[in-house]
């Protein structure tokens, strides 16, 4: 069975079954888990923004965002390099494992004093900096995990890495309401977050055990030189990214405190909770596929697998942002209480970052698959110095919801970027305007399904206007026929696939 085959278009390429059932199964996997997982981790955000109100959410945001920015230094880029070129050189898999248990934990050592000086040199108060220090501890726990889920992710072990992720968010949600419940408070939580870390490390590296690979000491210098070299440039766009996502709370901490934090925080959970629902679960699932794709030189199909990634993406989330934009108010009202009043402004500009974000995720892999790094630490750096610009001038302006303007803004700069910088067939453009104006009108339609119907009822409004979206989007044809076959070659594929190919039969050429 070929990788290639004649598709509906004879010029298109597409994925052969074998290739699809792998995908899908992978993603099957991820996505039910993911499913588990973020629905868990999203309910209890809601709980905390409630129990903590948004002083104390805002001290919880602002050392989150610290932490998710001092974590690209102890993965210091090693985790793609790490899933990339195991799963195209499985021999070697000891041998990055011997290097990463080397180097990582001293990286983590180095990222702990790097976010306490960071702190200091922020303003911050004593409270917060003395969280921070026992809260950090999770660096080193969580890079010991993550070499272990780098090793399972390049042998396509993602069911038992979404079971281990299922029970380590089970794990910490019932440690975290115990120890608030019993009056412990933040540093209480913070201790929960600290058990749950090590149990899922621990079941991380039993799992690897289970696949026969082993450390294997002394550690190769070509591949430590290796990891260094390729890491660094993508450790750093990590870095960037990463600061430029969470700079906004950083900064309003310093410039208007920790409760405008909280309202931040809050549009944050809505946001990175679609992103890391929808994009992450896929790209994830199919980046060792997209590695091997390129690596034997089947540039078609490579740049196919790009276009189609990039347009699913966009094309599920543009409805749910119209429906969390135009119904921020109850929302944020139903979902956080009376505390967040600010929320629903930060939300309706936020919510399209999540869109923008999305979409340039796809071509930040394809650009890491290509062994472009370099590129995206250009990108990256630029959309992090125009982030820090904006939020210093708007947020003294317009409040909170200047941060999530200047989110905004950079990312479309980061988006623009990145698509330039992919080389698309000759025709791409022509081949996909069609579909993208399509989609346009079907999103115009929803759009206005919901402000007609908000007024009577939300739910009424935003499940009227789901269903305008996908009629159109039906009765249009935003979808072309090549992306019907690869959706029914996935669904197919995915655990359920026999049911529905009872009433769903479609000929493939």
């Amino acid at each position: 069975m070929t990788q290639l085959e004649t598709p509906l278009d004879p010029t298109a390429p597409r994925l052969s079954p074998e290739a699809a059932r792998r995908a899908a199964r992978n993603a099957g996997a991820l996505a039910i888990s993911t499913v588990i997982a973020k629905g868990l981790q999203f309910l209890w955000q809601l709980a905390l923004a409630r129990w903590l109100g948004s002083g104390d959410y805002g001290i919880y945001g602002t050392i989150g965002a610290l932490l998710a920015i001092g974590q690209a230094i102890p993965e210091f880029g090693m985790g793609m390099i790490v899933v990339r070129d195991v799963a195209t050189r499985a021999a070697d898999a000891g041998r990055y494992l011997a290097a990463t248990l080397v180097m990582q934990p001293v990286l983590a050592g180095a990222a702990y004093g790097v976010l306490l000086v960071a702190a200091w040199l922020l303003g911050y108060d004593a409270t917060l900096r003395s969280l921070l220090a026992f809260a950090a501890l999770s660096l080193l726990v969580d890079a010991l995990g993550n070499m272990a889920y780098n090793q399972l992710i390049a042998f396509e072990r993602m069911a038992i890495t979404a079971l281990i992720s299922v029970v380590h968010v089970a794990a910490l949600v019932a440690l975290g309401a115990g120890a608030l419940a019993a009056g412990g408070g933040l540093v209480a939580l913070y201790g929960a977050i600290l058990s749950a870390g090590v149990l899922r490390s621990a079941a991380m590296w039993l799992a690897l055990r289970r696949t026969g690979v082993r450390p294997r000491f002394p550690v190769s210098r070509t591949i430590a030189r290796g990891l260094v070299i390729n890491g660094a440039p993508l450790a750093l766009a990590s870095f960037l990214t990463l600061a430029y996502q969470h700079t906004d709370k950083l900064i309003t901490t310093a410039m208007l405190g920790e409760d405008r934090t909280g309202q931040l925080t809050a549009a944050f959970v809505i946001s990175f909770g679609v992103i890391e629902l929808l994009s992450t679960t896929v790209l994830v699932a199919v980046f060792p596929l997209m590695s091997r794709t390129y690596s034997d030189g089947m540039r078609a199909l490579f740049e196919f697998m790009i276009e189609k990634l990039a347009f699913f993406n966009l094309l599920i989330s543009l409805p749910i942002a119209l429906v969390i934009a135009l119904l921020s108010v109850p929302l944020s009202g139903l979902l956080f209480g009376p505390d967040y009043t600010r929320t629903a402004s930060v939300l309706q500009v936020l919510i399209w970052y999540t869109v923008v974000t999305m979409v340039g995720n796809v071509f930040a892999q394809a650009l890491l698959v290509e062994n472009r790094q370099r590129r995206t630490l250009i990108i990256r750096a630029s959309g992090l110095a125009v982030n820090v610009a904006l939020n210093i001038a708007l947020l003294p302006l317009i409040g909170v919801a200047g941060a999530a303007v200047a989110s905004l803004l950079a990312e479309l700069m980061v988006l623009a970027g990145l698509v330039s910088s992919f080389r698309f067939p000759a025709d791409w453009w022509a081949r996909v305007r069609s579909h993208l104006w399509r989609m346009a009108l079907a999103g115009a339609g929803m759009a206005a399904a919901i402000v007609l119907l908000r007024g009577v009822s939300p739910v009424l409004a935003g499940a009227t206007g789901a269903a305008v979206y996908l009629a159109l989007v039906l009765v249009l044809g935003a979808i072309a026929p090549d992306d019907w076959d690869l959706i029914y070659r996935l669904v197919m594929a995915m655990p359920g696939g026999a049911w529905v190919g009872r009433w769903w039969k479609r000929e493939l050429a």
